[in-house]
């Protein structure tokens, strides 16, 4: 298979040349997403934050995601009276060299003119967009980031497993490899801290999970859902260890929070709960808000395991579904890429599975699809969040 990206001016490549819509209020959504609508076929897609009043964490994550290397033009759809600091967004993208124009509802003069200019642009930079060049691309200019939701009790015998090893080779051969959740992680991080690359990255490794469990403590309800009880699972420590299995078998090169990006190849652990005291609710509403993180951070892809089955996608970066039940697999196959549960079964090896998933992963760059692509899946969260910034430990080779 025969790499290819699309160069950006930062020197980083997208696997896919996108035209991301993004409202800037709840208010605009709907403006936003009848803009897009007659190009969902057309890798145009719609992200967006809902809230009215301003914050540090959303301003940085739509910046991230507006100047994500899969993004290649970007139309903004402002109200007018939200807080969110549009014209600063603007510039940040034009810095890129990325077309960038800015509807704002109130001044164009409603829902049927906002809509009409939107469309006008996106045509426009859809023709310019197809015409563009690519270039070659290698393994080692690749982030992928890994996720798993529904989880029953197979997640952490097969799908998660097989990520690992996918993740293992991936960054054998140059890449960037992203897992989260720290609330999920709860009892490996001492497993964690002794994979780190140095013992002051170990603490910070540590520290995190401990932030996790303070903050699930307090809110009084962790991240174990009814559903994953009825799939099997008995305790968040299990969940935890099927969930670690993602990881691979690596060493774990820095820890990194939503909008930071790996320096370079390797293994990195994303913290995705909030800093200070719990102010802003369960710290991931759905597995689409860790989307979004991941792909915050440069994720040209993301591996989504999941044992009951998960139909989502998500916008701007491609989601593959790896699916670890077998019985599941068979009775949701049009939504799955890979069929994990075959380990299960004795039908597959480990390595087997994790081989697949990695020359997957590498046909994206090809032109490859996912089920969720194809089924046009954009699912898209974006919520309020506070983070103080990372200290040098947590990147100790950076």
């Amino acid at each position: 298979m025969t790499m290819r990206g699309w160069l950006r001016s930062d020197g980083r490549k997208g696997i896919r040349n996108t035209v991301v819509v993004g409202y800037l209020v709840e208010c605009a959504h709907h403006v936003a997403r009848e803009i897009a609508l007659p190009f969902r076929e057309e890798g145009v897609h719609v992200i967006g934050f809902p809230g009215c009043y301003p914050n540090a964490y959303a301003e940085r994550m739509m910046e991230r995601l507006c100047t994500h290397p899969n993004v290649g033009a970007v139309l903004l759809v402002s109200l007018g009276c939200e807080s969110f600091d549009k014209r600063a967004l603007e510039r940040a993208v034009r810095a890129t060299g990325r077309p960038v124009e800015t509807i704002v509802i109130q001044g164009t003069g409603g829902t049927r003119k906002s809509i009409a200019a939107g469309r006008a642009f996106v045509a426009a930079q859809r023709a310019a967009l197809d015409a563009a060049p690519t270039v070659p691309m290698d393994v080692s200019e690749l982030v992928i980031g890994t996720v798993c939701g529904g989880s029953d009790g197979t997640s952490g015998i097969s799908g998660n497993p097989a990520a690992g090893r996918a993740f293992d080779m991936l960054v054998e051969a140059g890449a960037a490899c992203i897992f989260e959740e720290t609330g999920e992680l709860i009892g490996c991080e001492h497993i964690m801290a002794a994979r780190a690359a140095t013992p002051e990255l170990g603490r910070e490794l540590e520290a995190s999970v401990a932030k996790a469990a303070r903050y699930y403590a307090t809110l009084g309800y962790g991240s174990f859902a009814a559903g994953n009880a009825e799939g099997g699972l008995s305790t968040i420590e299990e969940k935890s260890m099927g969930a670690y299995a993602k990881s691979g078998a690596s060493p774990i090169s820095g820890l990194i929070k939503p909008g930071d990006l790996p320096p370079r190849g390797g293994l990195y652990l994303l913290d995705v709960v909030p800093d200070g005291e719990v102010r802003w609710g369960f710290p991931n509403i759905n597995d689409n808000a860790e989307i979004a993180e991941l792909i915050a951070c440069g994720s040209h892809a993301v591996l989504f395991v999941t044992g009951r089955g998960s139909v989502v996608g998500s916008a701007i970066s491609p989601v593959v579904k790896i699916c670890a039940n077998p019985e599941t697999y068979r009775r949701m196959e049009d939504d799955m890429d890979v069929d994990a549960g075959r380990i299960i079964e004795g039908r597959a090896t480990l390595d087997e599975v994790g081989a697949e998933i990695r020359d997957l992963v590498i046909g994206l760059a090809a032109g490859g699809r996912t089920r969720s692509e194809e089924l046009a899946h954009q699912e898209f969260v974006l919520t309020y969040k506070s983070f103080e910034p990372i200290g040098p430990a947590c990147l100790p080779a950076a």
